[in-house]
């Protein structure tokens, strides 16, 4: 979720590159830094924390002075970046830009390169030294093997060496005048200059719509040449491609919204990315999960006696799926609590016990206090957050980062589904270290989990127009109820939680094989009843329960798994997802309940951004 903004033109570039990242800071705030060619070579400049941090530093160097001069092509090249820490503590060295060990080659990057510690074994072999803790380097020490005089190549050399999704800019102190881009997966973009003297290349439209707004998509698997006088693109494979630049009609506040009416709905279609940037490079192959990057040994989670989850509101959701992960896959005893109520509850435990405190801000007062009870009493501690340098982070004794960026939207979205993916990266480390899943079935799995970020992107494509349909038909309605069973509970609780938080709608979640002990008679023919119902080992209980609630008279809306007709029987209506491993579906299963909520609170002209009572971070009691 990092920022990358490149410029090459007729101005001298601090301030546009600095400028630039100050309207991408919030894809990350760890740390920042800038590299600009100069007449005699290159000068760098990078920083930990805010872009403030980032200023001062430049302002105590000459750089300001340097570059003022054009380099030998009569111009001005720079690269910039701010960066949301994945692979390495948050330190200056670790900062971006990065360079090979001449200082030559100068590269920023977004996304995960997963097969890095290959490529460094190999680099370090040929006598590479690495000044840092990240991926990304990698990739400065292959342009500079590859480099024999022309930068394109370079790249393209580089890119087929690489294996993950990025988006990455580089340039060379040999080539002024010339900035080259590669994109798998992770989005990059040009701004094309309006007088034919510059042109620009960033993660998003915003870091340059002050200068143009004249931009030229790049698409997935694609090598772009950037010069102050034009822009040329190819394939990986070097062939050319023609495009043209399109006008943006946005305003400022709809390009910081990635073109998006609302936070919340741009965050929705961040998911994909988010789950990549969570799970990929811990998969590095597929027969397993590596979690070193943890802190817990595998002797400690072999011999593991009981876990207990603690978490508030969506955290505490995606806890509940991660306890049925770790149940069926790892056979631990799990217990769940909320976090609020398990720090008063004298609880029993103690040295041998591991408890997972789940919260996205990692400063949940509530969570905090959990972890910190905890840990008094002897137990081990693994926080699961989004922040590093929490206090979470603090307040634990190994920490799993989930990576989804900054979200804006006070309503969790992006950050739910990387805190259950990463819930199921630890629990299937914790079957594999256990023996309790055949090898085949681990292979399979981590195959599964490699697709979710495809899976969830054509998800969000394929339910879009039925859940706005669906909206439509019921978003006068006073009360929702959502009905789940086994895994698909935790999805009904937080899609319920969602259509409270924005659309201020009364719902209700509940086991549906408990709707007969009391909310049945909420019913009546008025009564949206939204059941998930995707495909799992007691499916057949849960059409039971649809046809139950239809002999009432409710309305049934039902999220099902492709092919699986015998929803689409006993349901009204009908939202199907892409098949998967069953324990994986809640992934996906969310993104309609997602949409559901979006679309009734904004039927309703309500502020979804910033629903009324609510804060995204819960600091006090």
């Amino acid at each position: 979720m990092c920022g990358i903004i490149g410029y090459v033109g007729a101005r001298p570039c601090e301030e546009i590159l600095v400028a630039g990242l100050e309207k991408l800071e919030y894809r990350g705030y760890d740390s920042a830094g800038v590299a600009m060619l100069i007449p005699d070579g290159v000068e760098k400049v990078r920083a930990v924390g805010n872009l403030a941090n980032l200023r001062d530093a430049l302002a105590a160097t000459e750089l300001a002075g340097l570059s003022d001069s054009p380099t030998a092509d009569g111009g001005w090249t720079g690269i910039a970046h701010t960066r949301w820490a994945t692979h390495g503590r948050v330190t200056e060295e670790n900062a971006h830009p990065h360079s090979d060990e001449s200082g030559d080659v100068q590269i920023a990057l977004n996304g995960i390169v997963e097969n890095h510690a290959d490529l460094r074994i190999d680099l370090e072999g040929e006598g590479v030294t690495f000044s840092s803790e990240t991926d990304a380097e990698v990739v400065a020490h292959l342009i500079r093997r590859h480099f024999e005089g022309d930068l394109t190549d370079a790249v393209r050399a580089a890119y087929h060496d690489l294996r993950g999704h990025f988006a990455f800019v580089a340039m060379h102190v040999g080539t002024p005048g010339v900035l080259v881009g590669a994109r798998k997966e992770v989005p990059l973009i040009i701004g094309v200059g309006e007088d034919g003297t510059e042109n620009f290349i960033a993660s998003a439209i915003p870091a340059f719509m002050a200068e143009t707004r004249q931009v030229m998509a790049i698409e997935n698997g694609e090598i772009v040449t950037v010069t102050r006088h034009g822009v040329s693109i190819s394939t990986a494979e070097g062939e050319p491609v023609d495009r043209e630049s399109e006008t943006v009609e946005w305003d400022e506040e709809q390009a910081e919204k990635g073109g998006y009416d609302t936070f919340m709905m741009k965050e929705i279609h961040e998911q994909p990315e988010a789950i990549a940037e969570t799970i990929l490079d811990r998969m590095p192959h597929d027969d397993g999960v590596d979690l070193s990057d943890v802190g817990l040994s595998d002797e400690f989670l072999k011999g593991v006696k009981r876990i207990i989850i603690v978490a508030c509101g969506t955290s505490y959701h995606a806890g509940l799926v991660g306890r049925y992960a770790i149940s069926e896959w790892a056979r631990v005893p799990v217990g769940m609590d909320i976090a609020s109520e398990f720090r008063y509850s004298k609880p029993v435990i103690g040295p041998g016990d591991l408890i997972i405190g789940i919260t996205q801000s990692g400063e949940t007062a509530d969570t905090l206090a959990a972890m910190r009870l905890a840990r008094e009493a002897g137990a081990t501690v693994l926080a699961v957050t989004n922040i590093m340098g929490s206090q979470a982070t603090r307040d634990s004794d190994a920490v799993l980062y989930t990576r989804a960026g900054l979200e804006v939207g006070v309503a969790a979205t992006k950050t739910f589904v990387a805190q259950v993916a990463a819930m199921y990266l630890f629990a299937l480390r914790l079957a594999e270290l256990r023996e309790t899943l055949p090898h085949e079935r681990v292979v399979e799995l981590v195959a599964e989990l490699k697709q979710m970020p495809d899976k969830i992107e054509e998800t969000i494509e394929r339910v879009s127009e039925p859940v706005l349909a669906i909206s439509k038909r019921h978003a006068d309605q006073t009360f929702f109820l959502f009905l789940g069973r086994h895994i698909g509970l935790p999805v009904c609780l937080e899609g319920a939680l969602k259509l409270k938080e924005v659309s201020y709608i009364p719902s209700d979640a509940y086991a549906a094989g408990e709707m007969k002990h009391g909310p049945i008679a909420l019913l009546d023919e008025n009564t949206p009843v939204v059941c998930v119902a995707t495909d799992s080992p007691i499916l057949d209980k849960m059409l039971s329960n649809i046809e139950e609630v239809r002999a009432r008279g409710a309305q049934t809306i039902a999220v099902a798994t492709e092919g699986s007709g015998r929803v689409e029987r006993v349901a009204e209506e009908t939202i199907t997802i892409p098949a998967s491993d069953w324990v994986l579906q809640p992934l996906l299963a969310i993104i309609p309940l997602q949409l559901l909520a979006y679309h009734v609170a904004r039927i309703n002209g309500l502020n979804v951004d910033q629903p009324r009572n609510l804060a995204k971070t819960v600091t006090v009691e």
